[in-house]
């Protein structure tokens, strides 16, 4: 595997095309919720310009604040720019769990009560804790420990579940490997995301994904995988990376097929974009596709 830079500025602009693969990926994945997503996938036709992104990017615009702004996940200060940022825009589709979160969060209750408090006490399971983190993965590529660890402190801040925080470390090993990866190997792909994801349902379905043959259809992929239609973890994760194993370097290919699968397609999108949109350490989406989604709203300290 290549070795990456440490230095600062390189793991901010691994984060920063990584952002860019995600956002757009989001954009336009929510494009095909729309009355014409029939005829746009059958017709193969791009949707029509903006594309608008969802909370999947806005919680990564945030996570990747809080990385320029301390070089590390701190718990305290992500739950506040999350909070800061729902307050500021609350509708770009956030789901009623975290939701409740950002808004408790907003008012001063701590944010781990209202984390671990979420489905009867257990935390939440959702696919918002490895949505955003694909620009944590880009960010510490350098480093697969400290992936994991800081992956772990990123989930936590809205969804304690285990399985939460095991498909937050899978999606940012993922990313990051593909920045260490440019000839990209299947098997070494799978084998080091397994070793370094915690053990539970998303894990399990991420086997399942290793052993599930490239030459299957998208949706008979689906049907074995899920889509994403659970909105958890578990049903989300292994098709996006099965299609990575599938369409290696293939940003566009990649998506198309996320949104023939159906299912939560800004999500799978966002996550497959990020993984896939950069290759060989440079970024790998289509320009084109870029000036289609709407300006990100950075904060001016945080602009390239």
């Amino acid at each position: 595997m290549t070795q990456l830079s440490d230095d600062p500025d390189a793991r901010r602009q691994r984060a920063r095309i990584t952002l860019d693969g995600l956002s757009i990926g989001d954009a336009f994945g929510e494009r095909f919720f729309a009355r014409e997503a029939a005829d746009l996938l059958a017709q193969r036709s791009l949707p029509p310009a903006p594309w608008r992104y969802t909370d999947d990017t806005e919680m990564a615009l945030g996570l990747y604040e809080c990385l320029v702004r301390f070089g590390q996940i701190k718990q305290n200060d992500l739950a506040a720019i999350f909070a800061q940022r729902y307050d500021r825009d609350p509708w770009k589709g956030y789901g009623g769990t975290v939701r409740g979160v950002l808004r408790g969060i907003h008012d001063g209750i701590p944010w781990r009560m209202l984390a671990k408090a979420a489905y009867g006490g257990e935390g939440s399971m959702g696919n918002g804790s490895a949505m955003r983190v694909g620009v944590l993965g880009a960010w510490f590529a350098d480093d697969l420990e400290r992936v994991v660890h800081e992956a772990h402190l990123s989930a936590e801040v809205t969804h304690a579940h285990a399985d939460g925080i095991a498909g937050a470390i899978a999606v940012a090993v993922a990313t990051a490997l593909i920045w260490r990866m440019p000839n990209f190997d299947a098997a070494a792909f799978f084998s080091t995301i397994l070793d370094l994801t915690p053990a539970g349902a998303t894990r399990d379905h991420i086997a399942r994904a290793r052993d599930l043959p490239v030459t299957y259809t998208i949706r008979t992929a689906a049907v074995a995988l899920g889509n994403g239609n659970n909105v958890v973890c578990s049903d989300t994760i292994p098709l996006c990376l099965w299609l990575v194993a599938r369409h290696p370097g293939d940003y566009v290919e990649a998506l198309w097929s996320a949104v023939t699968a159906e299912g939560d397609r800004d999500t799978t999108c966002a996550i497959i974009g990020g993984m896939l949109g950069s290759w060989g350490q440079v970024a790998a989406f289509p320009i084109d596709w870029l000036h289609q989604r709407e300006p990100l709203d950075l904060a001016a300290n945080l602009a390239p």
